[in-house]
């Protein structure tokens, strides 16, 4: 008899074993995290993927933000290892009264927690709990908070806020309210609510769960095979809705948006030196250089010396495990003297300038990289392959410029010239 495990299935088992993914998150809510056991419910969806979800809550009924940032217990929480995430949850209503009031006893709190999460680990992301509204609205604030009449209106506030919550700590938002508003649209004999149509049933509960794996994954929701003990066909029809809301989207709810994005510019100098700047690079604090030639170096700016030839410099920008490359092909040392420094043309006109100065004869150069550089030797604007025919200088002070043009050889010329 063959016992061996079939080249397929072990195909299998290793694709699976290498995409599942290790979080960690810390739940500080109330009564909408706590019923159900939202967290346990999301590790449970999580596992069906072959996922692992390590956690921890603080859900005291009723809390508001303000006594979030002020609870021992939750800031000790905090503290008690690094997060890859913790999720804030104000109470079910205070996000949806009028931003005057949510301005001064919500926003500051949230602010407060992020900041609180940061000095633990500065690597944590903070996923804000947009929750819903209520079934009918909310009867005991209607009078004061017309808005609040209706399920609509308290939804609308609630996403208004916690939307805003999320972009000024720059945040993960789990739209759980979104997906919410979703099923009651297109699957209206699914019930969210419990009988006091505030707090989740299994269902919500479940909806909330697929739409907190979507976010913290990064992963289809749909892939999930745990129902939580509900109705196949519900489960199904839940866990749709969260692809559709959340994964399909998952720029809207700020996911993606804090990853890495490697950018660099080079300018060649004298002999075979080549300067590197990474400043450009967006969300990093990290940078590894490899030069291409066999040598690497770190650093936001660095300068390398090559040898002749043609080399293709690779840039690696990093934060909190997140990394991004790019490359650029430069050709150091092409010529000792180049024919466009021997015949000095003249590319810019006019000279003195005021509002445009107009350039000529790039293509017979094989221009591909512009400089506008002060007298300081700051450089002021910067073209890379896309060359215009024109350079809008009207902003610029009126002073002594000077235009470095850059060939595809990496041979550098410049040129002189006067703002009036």
């Amino acid at each position: 008899m063959n016992t061996k495990t079939p080249a397929f299935l072990l195909a299998l088992i290793f694709s699976i074993a290498l995409h599942s993914q290790t979080k960690s998150v810390l739940f500080i809510g109330n009564s909408y995290t706590g019923v159900n056991n939202l967290p346990q419910l999301t590790k449970d969806v999580a596992l069906s993927v072959g996922d692992t979800f390590l956690f921890d809550s603080h859900t005291p009924g009723g809390a508001q933000m303000q006594q979030h940032a002020s609870n021992a217990t939750a800031i000790q929480k905090v503290f008690s290892q690094p997060w890859d995430h913790v999720v804030l949850q104000a109470q079910s209503q205070e996000p949806s009264f009028g931003q005057a009031q949510v301005q001064q006893s919500v926003y500051p709190y949230a602010e407060i927690l992020c900041d609180t999460m940061r000095a633990n680990d500065s690597c944590t992301r903070p996923i804000f709990y947009r929750t819903w509204g209520r079934k009918n609205g909310d009867a005991s604030n209607c009078a004061v908070a017309p808005w609040l009449c209706s399920y609509e209106g308290m939804d609308s506030a609630l996403a208004f806020s916690y939307s805003k919550m999320a972009n000024d700590n720059d945040a993960f938002l789990s739209p759980v309210g979104d997906v919410w508003k979703y099923i009651r649209a297109n699957y209206p004999s699914i019930n969210l609510y419990a009988p006091d149509e505030s707090h989740p049933s299994l269902e919500g509960s479940y909806a909330a769960a697929c739409t907190f794996y979507a976010i913290i994954f990064q992963k289809d929701p749909s892939l999930i095979t745990h129902d939580a003990t509900l109705n196949a066909a519900v489960a199904q029809n839940i866990r749709a809705a969260a692809k559709l809301v959340v994964y399909d989207s998952l720029l809207n709810w700020n996911v993606g948006k804090f990853k890495p994005v490697a950018d660099f510019v080079y300018m060649q100098a004298n002999g075979c030196t080549v300067h590197f700047d990474a400043s450009s690079s967006i969300n990093a604090n990290s940078y590894v250089w490899d030069f291409g030639d066999g040598t690497d170096d770190t650093g936001v700016i660095v300068s390398h010396t090559y040898s002749s030839g043609t080399y293709t410099p690779t840039l690696v920008a990093s934060k909190c495990g997140h990394s991004d490359t790019t490359d650029f092909v430069v050709f150091p040392c092409t010529f000792s003297l180049n024919e466009l420094s021997a015949q000095k043309p003249n590319l810019i006109y006019p000279n003195p300038a005021h509002d445009m100065l107009n350039l000529e004869n790039l293509d017979k150069w094989d221009i591909t990289q512009i400089k506008v550089v002060d007298i300081q030797g700051k450089t002021i604007l910067t073209y890379i392959d896309d060359i215009p025919n024109s350079i809008d200088i009207s902003s610029l002070p009126k002073g002594t410029y000077s235009v470095q043009f850059i060939t595809k050889y990496g041979d550098l010329y410049s040129q002189t010239f006067v703002k009036e």
